[in-house]
Parts: C-alpha cells; sequence; structure tokens
C-alpha cells in the first residue's frame, strides 16, 4: 500500500491524517447534528403541552431548550462548514470526479439549511412578540428543515455505499443522473436509520441531563417533566430503531456482503454460518467470541440454513479491518437493546402505575442513556465508514486514490483537533452559563417535590 500511496505524491501518515481528521470531524459534527434534528421537536412539544395545560414548567423548558438549541445551531453551523471544506482539501480525487454526480444532495442541504435559519430566527426572536399558536407554527419549518438537512447529507454518503447515477467511460463520467445517484438502493434504510437515531440522540442525550438532576435530589415537577418529555420520545422510537436496524442489516446482507462478513467477523463462506458476539480477528480467524449457531445466517436471509459470503472470498487487500468493525458492529447492537429494555422498564412501571420506577437504578439507567445513545451511534458510523474501506466509493474509488496528494496533511489533522477543542470547551460553558444565568424559579422547584419518590 506504501508504494502506491508514494506513487500518488501521498505518504501512509498524510492517508492515516485525513482519515482520522475526518473521523474526528465525522464523529463532533454529527452528535451535534443530531440534537439539531431532534430539540427542536421536543421544545416544540414542550411549547404545545405549556399552551395546551397552562403549565409553566413546560413553558420554562421550551424556553431553555430553544435558547439551547440556537447555541447549538451555531456551533453545528460552524462544524459542519469545516466538514465542507474537508471534502474538497482532503478527498479532491472523490469531489473532483463525483462532484456532478452527488452535487445535488449537497445543493438541497443548503436550501433547508437556510430555511431551518430563517425559521429559527423567527422563532426565538419572536417568543413574546407572536400569539402562541403562530409561533408554535413558525418551529414547525425548522423541524422540517433539520429533518430534510440530515436526508440531504446522509443521500450523500447512501451513494458512496452503493453508486449510481453515472457511467464511467475511458475513466470519463457521463450519462450523470443525479436524481438517480441521491435516490440509490442504500438510501431508504440508511436515512431511516439515521434519523430516527438522530431523534434518539437528542431525546435520551436531554433526558440524561434531568436524570443526573433527579439523582441529585431534584424532583419537583420540572425536573420530572425535563425527564419525561424527551425520555418518551426516545423510548418510543427504540423498538422502531430496532426494526430499521434489521431492515439496514438485510440491505448489507445483499448488497455488501463483505462488509457484512467484517461486521460478523465471518471469514469462511459457510451455511448455517453462527451468528459471533466479541471477539477479535488473530490470522485470519475471529478469536475468543462467543458463537450462536446458525444466528447469522437466521438473521441475515431469514434462513437458518443460509449461505453467507466470508471474507476469504475476496483478496486481502479489498477487505476493511475486522475487528474494528465487528466490535464497532456488536457495541451498536448491544447498546441499542439494553436501551430497549430501559425503555420496556418505563413502559410496564407507566402501564402499571402511570408512573416511572421508583428506583435509584432506573435513574443512574436514564443518566447513562444519552452517553450509551451517542456511543451507539459513533460506533454505528464507524460500521457505515469503516466497513466500506478499503473503498471511499464502493466498488469504483480506493480510498488511497482519492486523498490529496499534497504533503503536511497531518499538520491539518493536528490544527482541526485543536479547534474542536475549543469548540467543545467552548460550547460546554456557554450552555453552562445560560443554565445558571436562568435559574428555575422557586415557585416551579417546590413543586410536587413529593410526587417522585425513589429509594
Amino acid at each position: 500500500m506504501d508504494e502506491v500511496l508514494l506513487a500518488a505524491g501521498a505518504t501512509a501518515a498524510d492517508l492515516a491524517a485525513a482519515r482520522m481528521q475526518m473521523a474526528l470531524s465525522l464523529g463532533w459534527h454529527i452528535v451535534v447534528a443530531c440534537l439539531g434534528v431532534g430539540m427542536p421537536a421536543l421544545t416544540l412539544i414542550a411549547e404545545w403541552r405549556g399552551y395546551r395545560t397552562g403549565d409553566p414548567a413546560y413553558r420554562l423548558l421550551a424556553r431553555r431548550w430553544a435558547r439551547a438549541m440556537g447555541v447549538l445551531f451555531a456551533v453545528g453551523a460552524v462544524s459542519g462548514t469545516i466538514l465542507s471544506f474537508e471534502m474538497g482539501v482532503l478527498w479532491p480525487g472523490l469531489m473532483g470526479t463525483y462532484g456532478e454526480v452527488i452535487g445535488l444532495p449537497f445543493s438541497l442541504e443548503g436550501i433547508a439549511f437556510f430555511i431551518e435559519a430563517i425559521f429559527l430566527g423567527v422563532y426565538l426572536y419572536a417568543w413574546d412578540r407572536l400569539p402562541p399558536v403562530p409561533h408554535m407554527l413558525a418551529g414547525i419549518p425548522i423541524v422540517l428543515a433539520g429533518t430534510a438537512s440530515a436526508f440531504f447529507v446522509v443521500t450523500a454518503n447512501a451513494w458512496m455505499q452503493q453508486p449510481t447515477g453515472f457511467d464511467e467511460v475511458n475513466g470519463r463520467i457521463v450519462a450523470v443522473d443525479p436524481w438517480a445517484a441521491m435516490f440509490n438502493p442504500a438510501t431508504p434504510p440508511q436515512t431511516a436509520h439515521m434519523i430516527v437515531a438522530a431523534f434518539m440522540v437528542a431525546g435520551f442525550l436531554t433526558a440524561s441531563v434531568y436524570a443526573v438532576a433527579m439523582l441529585r435530589g431534584r424532583r419537583d415537577r420540572y425536573h420530572r417533566l425535563g425527564f419525561l418529555v424527551p425520555f418518551t420520545v426516545a423510548a418510543a422510537l427504540t423498538p422502531v430503531q430496532v426494526a430499521v436496524g434489521d431492515w439496514a442489516a438485510h440491505f448489507v446482507a445483499q448488497y455488501q456482503p463483505v462488509k457484512l462478513a467484517a461486521m460478523e467477523g465471518l471469514f469462511e463462506t459457510v451455511a448455517g454460518a453462527p451468528l459471533t458476539i466479541g471477539g477479535v480477528a488473530v490470522d485470519g480467524e475471529l478469536r475468543g467470541g462467543l458463537e450462536i449457531p446458525h444466528g447469522l445466517s437466521l438473521l441475515a436471509h431469514w434462513d437458518p440454513n443460509a449461505v453467507v459470503t466470508g471474507l476469504n472470498e475476496v483478496a486481502p487487500a479489498d477487505r476493511p479491518p475486522v475487528t474494528v468493525v465487528h466490535l464497532a458492529f456488536d457495541l451498536m447492537v448491544g447498546v441499542g437493546f439494553a436501551l430497549l429494555a430501559l425503555s420496556a422498564w418505563a413502559a410496564w412501571s407507566w402501564w402499571r402505575r402511570r408512573d416511572l420506577p421508583r428506583t435509584r437504578w432506573f435513574l443512574r439507567a436514564g443518566a447513562v442513556s444519552g452517553v450509551a445513545a451517542v456511543l451507539a451511534l459513533e460506533a454505528g458510523w464507524t460500521v457505515t465508514e469503516v466497513g466500506r474501506q478499503p473503498w471511499i466509493v464502493f466498488g469504483v474509488l480506493r480510498t488511497t486514490d482519492a486523498v490529496n496528494p499534497a504533503p503536511g496533511l497531518v499538520w491539518g489533522f493536528v490544527l482541526v483537533t485543536a479547534v474542536y477543542a475549543v469548540l467543545t470547551v467552548a460550547t460546554a460553558y456557554v450552555l453552562r452559563r445560560m443554565t445558571r444565568s436562568t435559574p428555575v424559579p422557586a415557585a416551579l422547584e417546590d413543586s410536587d417535590v413529593d410526587s417522585f419518590k425513589v429509594v
């Protein structure tokens, strides 16, 4: 591989730096983007409930979440701008060759971004200047535009998984159909998986903040609703995400069998393939994992005796890093089912007593759920991106052929790392100052203190 890189003008260190920089930028931005997609909906729910019930706790939640939403939108705009530059600077072999194929979703995302920005400005500025109903209606385009932005961006990534909408003749791209490229076979499962994940991350992450406060003794109505509203949204979507994830896995089994083999650490093509939990790849085999006989064949093809393609069907140079993909997939699935169990626990308690479980263990789990949802999100994107390697455009363009051949990409990675460190600290500082500058009124902190006792 090093010889190929040197021939192209890049080094192995530059390629690694470019990939790490992209991973850092995407991994950071995706969390903020999920909050940008999910928090407007949570805010509107709280505002609507406050309007319907007249409850000041709902109104205060909506107002606080709206202010946080504005900060996160600004931060997301910064990280999104960095990403847009990185696509061209780090990967000219991709954008220079296929820019006209995948340019449409990025253009549409830009339009959605501006719509979201305009209505966010109206929503924040007109809080006390519009009647309640028109103000809530002004928030709906924020939700729709944020979701649309996520959809358009993920369609571009889906194209990288299943490239369509063009022909290549003598090294030239011809017969470009941007709509066919955007609505490629990977678009439906991948966009659905990401959008549901965005609402889950926003819900569990917001709820976890209030779970921590409740563990510290602040069990008034304000904090209880601050936990209940986002947790309910996230919990309701968790079984939906499990079903969508199964759909996505079947898609991978059909269209990307090598990625599926890496996800499960399967090296040999075999009928009745086992499902392996855990383990690491050593010398062409997965060691230390727990095998469930026929499990992979059953889950991937609904047939316990179905043949599943192994990694040995392709050359070693065409295989993704098995251990990373396999463990990331196990982490994503494990956390997903843990969140499903937590959601079922809450649903069972609510069905029996119309109340949340009255135990500190539930609040502890709720406090961890936000970080857990983020870990599952990052692990899922690791599977998606690393599992596609060594291709940046699956089966068409290798990552080594797309990277910028200019030397010194390592220094760009160092600079961007510093920028994101500063951005992280600044965002946390601003959000914390905003919270402290608008304390919860004593009347709300004293309300319904005994309505949620935990033991």
